[in-house]
């Protein structure tokens, strides 16, 4: 089978979708990969490395993406490159299907087999594949770094001639994967920290890296079974508002992370709280990019708010481009690996394998993924 590699076109993007150690792979496993010429320029990854790896480098894209099986980006394609793709083909990307509805009609009219891998159900066998997972945890290292280079004080305590120097109080909302890492990283810079979860089982996980859980009374919460938080009602977002206040006026550095899987991120931090920190305190919200848990952050800036600085960066995992690549890269070859029949030299599209029904978002000129095709189908009726 062909497999084609996509350069990545979005703006400021400078990670790349496979890596050359990952093409050596590919071609093991009997595939025929070209990758578009300049692929790993924002690495500094020349085309000779590539082809060294055994890649064809591909000057035309368009009819690469014609002769092409499996077609593999990182961030979802345009619906004008969806023109030169063949009936059959596969793509695998991001796609973002809770939000690009036309996107997803388009990959259906175009009879293209679209797996979104961010919906990749989270599930032990498929952790390997896990590029939410994989990116979010590079996200909450980059959080501290950020903070800790933005703040006036230093994390650790430090005993010098001139007297002793009190560590950084660090408060991070949202103990998923990439709350996890920014605890993780936090400590080990030498902050005191303190983390709260809607979900109390990510208590012992907290106290295994050295932070405090703090408790929250908010009645019934509780996670999906992929894992993710659910949504609290109104009345319980008051609740965790009020009680988190004060852990964040005490706090030199906030990192929120809440996020509700396919919905708007919700409003955690409000002005309110952001005005009772003190001058000088430094909040970074990782969900900027889908809403926002604090308000008055803005994608892709620095906001300063009464001497309060709201960091709304996107793309974390990206200011970590090589490792963020490698690990990308690694997920989409064992997304393939897994279906690949060795006998056949081909990806098997197993539709009845939970890993591809959760995945496969549209097939056969349809979307065939229950969820999205419900949405958009909520869409259309609206």
């Amino acid at each position: 089978m062909n497999i084609f590699i996509a350069k990545e076109t979005h703006p400021g993007e400078s990670r790349i979708p496979v890596i050359p150690a990952t093409i050596e792979k590919f071609v093991k496993l009997g595939c025929n990969v070209s990758v578009e010429s300049g692929i790993g320029a924002s690495l500094g990854i020349s085309d000779e490395i590539y082809a060294k790896a055994g890649s064809q480098i591909a000057g035309n894209v368009n009819e690469s993406l014609a002769s092409a099986d499996i077609v593999i980006r990182l961030r979802k394609p345009s619906v004008a490159s969806l023109d030169h793709l063949k009936p059959g083909a596969i793509h695998v990307s991001y796609l973002d299907p809770f939000n690009e509805h036309d996107l997803i009609r388009a990959l259906a009219s175009k009879s293209i087999s679209a797996i979104s891998l961010e919906m990749i159900p989270r599930t032990t066998i498929a952790q390997k594949m896990d590029v939410i997972s994989s990116q979010a945890n590079l996200g909450g290292y980059v959080a501290v770094i950020l903070a800790a280079e933005r703040s006036a004080k230093i994390f650790p305590m430090m005993t010098t001639p001139a007297g002793t120097i009190a560590p950084a109080k660090v408060f991070v909302i949202g103990v998923g994967v990439a709350g996890l890492q920014a605890i993780a990283t936090a400590k080990r810079l030498g902050a005191l920290v303190e983390a709260f979860d809607t979900r109390p089982v990510v208590e012992d996980q907290v106290k295994s890296l050295g932070a405090k859980f703090v408790k929250i009374d908010l009645g019934e919460t509780g996670q999906t079974k992929d894992g993710y938080a659910k949504a609290l009602t109104p009345e319980q977002i008051e609740i965790q508002r009020k009680a988190m206040a004060k852990h964040c006026a005490a706090s030199d550095i906030v990192i929120t992370t809440a996020q509700v899987f396919g919905r708007k991120a919700p409003v955690i931090v409000t002005r309110e709280m952001v005005a009772g920190m003190a001058p000088g305190s430094i909040i970074v919200d990782m969900a900027v990019e889908t809403g926002g848990n604090v308000e008055g952050s803005e994608v892709d800036k620095e906001v300063d708010v009464n001497g309060v600085r709201i960091i709304g960066l996107g793309n974390l995992p990206g200011r970590v481009a090589v490792h963020a690549s490698q690990m990308y890269s690694s997920n989409a070859y064992n997304f393939v690996e897994h279906f690949w029949a060795k006998k056949e030299g081909r990806f098997n599209l197993r539709l009845e394998d939970e890993i591809i029904r959760g995945a496969l978002i549209t097939h056969g000129g349809e979307v065939v993924n229950p969820v999205i095709k419900e949405l958009l189908q909520k869409g259309k009726d609206a």
